[in-house]
């Protein structure tokens, strides 16, 4: 079965594109605040803003990936192919939908090929930003890595903008942004700027209704689409550096397909890889001095955690359920998140944010858990850190005297030594600094930050888990 990109609509603030998948057609529908498409034309070129129209389709477009086309047709818009797209479009086909192949069962399954086409003989010239008020945009979600972004750029006296948006897919956007605009109350933005999504695919019983039989789950690229997305706003306010708060687990995947020896990684599309590969596009074939990465790439979790002890007034504005915000509490997420709230924040302030559950004791939490201690063939499917950061969590809720079923099997399963839980510590406090993006004015004053975030974070782990310097392991010959 084809999917074929049909159509582009624009208007002031508002890009609407149509896809079809057979008789099948679906809509995705982007409103902007403040974003006026015939002023961006008017400056840029109506070419310029087409390319940049179709980029934003594009990676909307990938999601119908999910249903398992054999060809894939763009259409009209076939003349703003090029070599380079092709090659990035296909890149973060493959990667992203590595999990979806995986769950689908479909090891043979490849990403089909673009039909036949001739690519132009001249593409609309890249364009160099003249800089705005200031030159950082911050993506904000709502959640704890959010919250720490925002206070180390504020700690560090960094000023810069927010970029948020709503899906239909995470329910009522009013609520989103509700949310959202609850943790940005919390922090010093200079300009706040809004997006709405309303998406009919994904909103869409594609599964119940077998529009596919063979398929049982779907899946989309998220964060590159949303990075497409934002240039728009990019391109209004000049804004050079675009940033996100993306930790050092998204380097890594939840397992090895053994019938592809391929690594299948939820959170591919946060990695430092995807982070390169977006970044070297832009700024050769759309925006000269473009800088996307993320701000908490050089830190795992554990320190991530920790910092948010400096911010608890604003800790219960935190959401990041993907199910039913702000809390489900019985998905992945709500499991990963409270568990690290309980090990390194106070009981009293988690507990009124959950409404004084357990999620230790709930039975729909017990998969999350052991799956996210190491227990089964794969980690959840989510954006969370690492087995032994969750360990290290279980660690400090026994230490500081909890209680609940989980946590019982845990102390059943696990018993570290002093000297294993001191490696552990150094590893997951540490901060890295290769594969990082950091553009060079940033780099001193964020490392910076996240050296003290370290530093802290070791002082609270070696304290409450009773750990002395002489449990750590001698250093390497």
């Amino acid at each position: 079965m084809k999917i074929k990109f049909e159509n582009i609509q624009r208007a002031s603030n508002h890009l609407s594109f149509t896809f079809l998948y057979g008789e099948h057609r679906f809509e995705t529908a982007y409103w902007y605040e403040e974003i006026d498409f015939y002023f961006l034309e008017n400056k840029y070129g109506k070419d310029f803003m087409e390319n940049i129209y179709f980029h934003i389709m594009a990676f909307e477009f990938n999601k119908l990936l999910s249903l398992a086309p054999t060809d894939i047709d763009f259409g009209k818009y076939n003349a703003f192919l090029t070599p380079s797209f092709i090659e990035l479009w296909e890149t973060i086909a493959r990667k992203v939908w590595a999990q979806w192949r995986y769950e689908n069962n479909l090891p043979d399954y490849r990403i089909p090929s673009f039909q036949e086409h001739h690519f132009p003989t001249r593409q609309p010239l890249p364009v160099t930003l003249k800089k705005g008020a200031t030159d950082n945009l911050v993506f904000c979600g709502g959640g704890k890595d959010s919250l720490v972004s925002l206070k180390l750029l504020e700690h560090r006296q960094i000023p810069y903008a927010v970029f948020t948006y709503s899906h239909s897919i995470y329910g009522p956007a009013e609520k989103q942004h509700y949310l959202t605009g609850q943790l940005i109350e919390q922090c010093q933005p200079v300009k706040v700027h809004r997006q709405w999504v309303y998406d009919s695919f994904l909103d869409a019983p594609v599964t119940a209704l077998s529009v596919n039989p063979s398929i049982s789950s779907i899946t989309a690229a998220e964060t590159p689409a949303s990075i497409f997305a934002a240039l728009p706003v990019v391109l209004t306010q000049g804004y050079t550096n675009v940033m996100l708060g993306h930790e050092r687990s998204a380097n890594k995947g939840n397992l090895i397909w053994q019938k592809t020896g391929e690594e299948i990684n939820h959170q591919w599309g946060k990695s430092y890889q995807a982070e390169v590969l977006i970044n070297q596009y832009i700024r050769a074939n759309l925006i000269t001095n473009f800088s996307f990465f993320s701000l908490l790439q050089p830190v795992y979790d554990v320190v991530i955690f920790n910092l948010l002890r400096n911010h608890l007034p604003a800790v219960p504005a935190t959401h990041s359920c993907n199910i039913d915000k702000p809390w489900c509490k019985k998905c992945a997420k709500c499991a990963y998140v409270w568990l690290n709230y309980m090990a390194y924040l106070p009981f009293a302030l988690v507990n009124e944010m959950f409404g004084g559950v357990n999620l230790f004791d709930l039975p729909e939490n017990e998969i999350w858990f052991r799956q996210m201690l190491g227990m089964t063939e794969h980690t959840p499917f989510e954006c969370i850190g690492q087995v032994e950061e969750v360990r290290l969590a279980f660690e400090l809720c026994k230490a500081k005297g909890m209680k609940g079923k989980m946590l019982d099997y845990y102390a059943g399963q696990f018993n570290f030594t002093k000297k294993e839980l001191s490696a552990i510590v150094e590893k997951y406090t540490d901060v890295y600094e290769e594969n990082i993006a950091y553009p060079p004015p940033l780099k001193a004053p964020l490392l910076a930050a996240l050296m003290e975030g370290r530093n802290a974070a070791r002082i609270y782990l070696y304290d409450t888990l009773q750990l002395s310097t002489a449990d750590q392991a001698p250093p390497p010959l």
